[in-house]
């Protein structure tokens, strides 16, 4: 790799690479996000599965390994974000208006508190509740989506109006699109969909086959995977709502994607998925995906003659066109 990239994301975390992995739900281990760490992004762990769950993976972990905890504000376990806050250096939280009293408790247990917005309303809200970094989710994402206009649209907006590093989120999947989101304000990128496809991640082979033959227009915007979480929208592959429609009753709709020990119909599952699902052309490891996408952001943002074509470029007025 050439130079590293350094940016107030790195020093605050300390990492070698401002790259965030995705906070997945349901993972049996914390294998993808101990690879992410090593491999020198942030490696993220869930703490939707309760105190209990989030201990078995904490425990698991090598001392000083730098690991975030990510929650989804509607259904915390304050257990968790205590014991989350306490052993991690990060704590994230989505799906709900920032709220000070959440950040204050993470910062008293002497972590980071992250929280990831889908607009410039939110993203205030965030600052002004006393987080140390936002997370700008544009709407092409998959999982849940909170953005609702596009990522570079919202990175614009949000690196106006607020002074903390910032991460983009949504339709990232090539070292092109992490040369774009940091050349457009962001301090890092995260990154889900190319992750679900690492060979340490616990999806379902099905799934990673599934993401591998898709591209962009092959997600959807929609509810349909909604029992117990309604009224928040998730980009899938439309073939997941296809398959579903055609179950009948017999498809619970659960927003729960398919793991290695899910049985029946596993493309009738939530098979979550981003924009950036192209990018997904093969199972790699964790590593191999980090190194790639570095290797291609640095190779645009440090490409010579790209930089000597912006030296030469000279802005015109209508009269002197």
């Amino acid at each position: 790799m050439g130079i590293p990239i350094e940016t107030l994301f790195t020093e605050l975390l300390g990492c070698r690479h401002p790259l965030q992995q995705a906070g997945m739900g349901g993972l049996d281990s914390p294998d993808l996000a101990v690879a992410v760490a090593c491999a020198g992004g942030l490696g993220m762990l869930s703490g939707t599965g309760g105190a209990r769950a989030l201990a078995s993976q904490l425990d698991a972990l090598s001392p000083g390994l730098g690991i975030g905890v990510n929650f989804l504000v509607p259904f915390l376990d304050p257990a968790a974000l205590e014991d989350a806050a306490a052993r991690s250096p990060y704590v994230e939280l989505f799906w709900g208006a920032p709220d000070a009293d959440l950040v204050e408790r993470i910062h008293r247990q002497g972590a980071l508190a992250g929280w990831q917005v889908g607009s410039v309303e939110e993203a205030r809200a965030g600052a002004d509740a006393g987080c140390d970094l936002i997370v700008a989710q544009g709407i092409e994402a998959g999982g849940h989506v909170r953005g609702a206009i596009g990522l570079i649209v919202l990175l614009d907006q949000v690196r106006a109006a607020v002074n903390l590093p910032l991460v983009a989120a949504g339709g990232i999947g090539s070292g092109r699109a992490m040369a774009a989101a940091l050349v457009a304000g962001a301090d890092a990128v995260r990154v889900g969909t190319r992750f679900v496809a690492a060979t340490e991640c616990g999806a379902h082979p099905e799934y990673v086959d599934a993401l591998i033959g898709s591209q962009a227009d092959d997600t959807v915007l929609t509810t349909a995977f909604g029992m117990g979480w309604p009224d928040a929208p998730h980009r899938v592959l439309r073939s997941a709502v296809v398959a579903g429609e055609s179950l009948g009753d017999a498809q619970s709709w659960s927003p729960e994607w398919p793991t290695l020990t899910t049985s029946g119909s596993v493309g009738a599952r939530a098979l979550y998925a981003g924009q950036s699902v192209g990018a997904v052309r093969s199972r790699q490891s964790a590593a191999q995906i980090v190194a790639e996408l570095i290797a291609e952001a640095e190779a645009v943002l440090l490409d010579p003659p790209r930089t000597a074509a912006l030296k030469d470029f000279t802005l015109r007025t209508p009269t002197e066109a």
